[in-house]
C-alpha cells in the first residue's frame, strides 16, 4: 500500500522507545496494520492484517525475554 495513503491516521511509537532514533511505528486503519521506521516517514512500510498482526504480536509477547 503507498505511503500517501496512511497520511491520515496517527503513528504510534513505543512508550520503550529510546529516543536515539532507532524506532518503529505503528497505524492501524480498517483491517490494515502497517508498520514503517520512524526515521524515514516517507518510504516503505511493511503491512499485516489483523489476524497476521496479531499472530505477529503473540509471537513477539512469546518470545520476548522478561
Amino acid at each position: 500500500m503507498p505511503t500517501s495513503g496512511w497520511s491520515h491516521v496517527a503513528w504510534r511509537k513505543s512508550a520503550r522507545s529510546n529516543g536515539k532514533g532507532n524506532c518503529v511505528e505503528v497505524a492501524a486503519a480498517r483491517s490494515v496494520v502497517a508498520v514503517r521506521d520512524s526515521k524515514d516517514t516517507a518510504g516503505p512500510m511493511l503491512t499485516f492484517d489483523l489476524n497476521e498482526w496479531r499472530t505477529f504480536v503473540g509471537i513477539i509477547k512469546t518470545d520476548t525475554p522478561s
